[in-house]
C-alpha cells in the first residue's frame, strides 16, 4: 500500500487501519488545499498508525502548507477514532456538522471549533484557490457531511459510498430514505471523481451513485415480496431476511438483517406494510421483534 498517494498537486490520499467493517481494512483521509490546507478524516485509533499520520501531516506543513482543521465527515469510530490525539499533538482546530458533535465523546467536543452547515464553502486559498462546498448528506449517519469542489468537481463523500465492501444502513443512525435521496443528491452533483473513506477514488461516480440507489430499490422489492408471502400474519425481520437475502451468504444475514430493518422502517412510512405485532404474542417469553405484513 502506497502512503501517502498524492492525486493531484494539491491533493492527496493517506489510509490508516481502522476497525472498520470488512472487507474494508482502512480509512482514507484526505489533505485538500494546495497552501491552506484540510486534512479529512481523523480516523485510527491506533498509535503506531496515529505516529504515522502526524507524520504524513507535519511532512505537508513542512512544505509550507498552512493547517488550518482536521475535518470528520461524521461520528462513526472508524473516522474520529484518531480525533483527540490527532487534533491536540498538531495544535488543529476540528470542524464538524452539529450533529456529529452531538455524538462525540464530552472530552472531544471542545475541540470542535466549528459548526458545518450545508451550503456553506470552505475557501482554500493556494497557488490555486479551492473552495469547498460541505453537503449535509444524512442517512447512513445522522451529522455526515461531503465536500465538493466546484472547479474540479471532486467530491468527498466519506461513507456514502465505496469502492471496497458496501455501506450499512443500519438502526440508530441510519434511515434509508434520507440515504437514497442523498444518494441522488450526489448523482445530480455530476461529479468527475469521488473520493470514498474505503478504497479507491471513483472515477465514474454518478454511474456508481445511481447503481447504489438501484440496488437498495431491488432490495427492497425483494423484502416487500417477504413481507407478502408471510401473510396475514407477518413475519419479523428474522425471518423477512431468509427470503429478502437469500442471494447472500448466510454468514452475511445478521449484519443484512440490519439493512432489512431500515426497509420495512421506511416501507411502514410509505404505508405499504403495518406493524401486526410481536411475533411471539405469549405473555409469557421475553419479548419479540415485531412483525410486519402488507397492506
Amino acid at each position: 500500500m502506497t502512503r501517502p498517494r498524492e492525486l493531484s498537486s494539491s491533493l492527496q490520499l493517506f489510509p490508516a487501519r481502522t476497525p472498520t467493517l470488512l472487507p474494508a481494512t482502512h480509512t482514507n483521509s484526505y489533505a485538500l488545499g494546495g497552501r491552506d490546507l484540510v486534512l479529512v478524516e481523523p480516523a485510527t485509533p491506533y498509535a503506531d498508525e496515529q505516529r504515522a499520520w502526524i507524520e504524513w501531516a507535519r511532512a505537508l506543513v513542512s512544505q509550507g502548507r498552512k493547517l488550518v482543521a482536521i475535518v470528520a465527515t461524521h461520528h462513526h469510530p472508524d473516522h474520529v477514532g484518531g480525533l483527540d490525539v490527532l487534533a491536540r499533538e498538531l495544535g488543529a482546530p476540528v470542524w464538524a456538522h452539529e450533529l456529529t458533535v452531538e455524538r462525540l465523546a464530552p472530552e472531544t467536543r471542545a475541540l470542535v471549533t466549528r459548526r458545518l452547515v450545508d451550503g456553506e464553502n470552505i475557501v482554500l486559498e493556494g497557488p490555486r484557490d479551492e473552495s469547498w462546498r460541505v453537503l449535509h448528506t444524512p442517512g447512513h449517519a445522522p451529522g455526515h457531511v461531503c465536500l465538493f469542489e466546484e472547479r474540479t468537481r471532486t467530491a468527498v463523500v466519506g461513507d456514502m459510498v465505496a469502492s471496497v465492501g458496501t455501506i450499512l444502513i443500519a438502526p440508530g443512525d441510519g434511515d434509508m430514505q434520507v440515504y437514497l435521496e442523498q444518494l441522488d443528491r450526489l448523482a445530480s452533483l455530476d461529479a468527475s471523481v469521488a473520493l470514498p473513506a474505503h478504497g479507491d477514488p471513483i472515477d465514474e461516480p454518478t454511474v456508481l451513485f445511481r447503481k447504489y440507489i438501484a440496488h437498495r430499490l431491488a432490495r427492497e422489492a425483494k423484502v416487500l415480496a417477504a413481507v407478502r408471502l408471510a401473510g396475514d400474519a407477518g413475519a419479523d425481520a428474522g425471518a423477512l431476511v431468509v427470503d429478502a437475502y437469500a442471494d447472500t451468504p448466510m454468514h452475511l444475514w445478521p449484519i443484512a438483517k440490519l439493512s432489512l430493518e431500515m426497509h420495512l422502517e421506511k416501507l411502514e412510512r410509505e404505508g405499504l406494510i403495518v406493524r401486526v405485532g410481536p411475533a411471539d404474542d405469549g405473555a409469557d417469553g421475553p419479548a419479540r421483534a415485531a412483525a410486519f405484513r402488507v397492506v
